[in-house]
């Protein structure tokens, strides 16, 4: 039986396909911007009661701008990469798609706590839960930040991330970013690695 993920490898797909669809709504907004407006209403993530079945997941295929974008593809193929050899192309897949809903459901349950109903989109929440795969994996592989630039172990970078989007969602700081939604795919990454290192030692050894 054919193999799709011997074919291309899931972090490039998942990254070309949110370049396409960024560079689509670019080419056809700027001739009829209430396309781009249609696109965030049907695909975007939505509270209740305009929450669509399909929009958990679709949401993290759309970006506000290129930095949006940029920084969002620069932090999945980095990171998304070296767990995808690490892991292979089948867990990485059902790990970020799983890091991208609990991201919809944390942002949603935070929406419903607070009664706002602004749309959220981008990849923010799968990537940040592969940071934190990649953190729990190599814990002390040095990353080089952006902001500030100097070098940090990988699982400092993430703890102080984690905190970070903590004190912002909590203080409301930075309004228009969903803290939580970041939050929601480090933790609902978290809890799935766990799981599979539970599940992993009880496995029976075979002879």
């Amino acid at each position: 039986m054919l193999n799709p993920f011997r074919r291309i490898p899931f972090i490039r797909a998942v990254v070309i396909a949110n370049v396409v669809v960024y560079v689509g709504l670019w080419l056809v907004g700027s001739r009829d911007p209430w396309v781009v407006s249609l696109a965030v209403a049907w695909f975007g993530l939505w509270p209740d009661p305009h929450l669509l079945p399909w929009q958990p997941v679709t949401y993290a295929f759309i970006h506000a701008n290129l930095a949006h974008l940029g920084l969002n593809m620069l932090g999945l193929w980095m990171f998304g990469s070296e767990m995808e050899r690490a892991w292979g192309s089948r867990r990485i897949a059902v790990y970020y798609l799983a890091c991208v809903l609990g991201a919809a459901a944390a942002q949603l349950a935070v929406a419903a706590l607070r009664d706002t109903h602004a749309p959220t989109i981008g990849a923010s929440g799968g990537v940040f839960g592969i940071l934190l795969a990649f953190a729990m994996v190599y814990p002390n592989r040095i990353i080089l930040l952006l902001i500030p630039p100097v070098p940090m172990k990988a699982k400092w970078v993430v703890l102080g991330y984690g905190a970070l989007e903590l004190w912002l969602g909590v203080t409301g700081t930075m309004a228009g970013v969903a803290h939580f939604a970041h939050l929601g795919g480090m933790v609902f990454g978290w809890f799935l690695i766990q799981y599979w290192r539970f599940t992993g030692r009880r496995r029976p050894l075979r002879a």
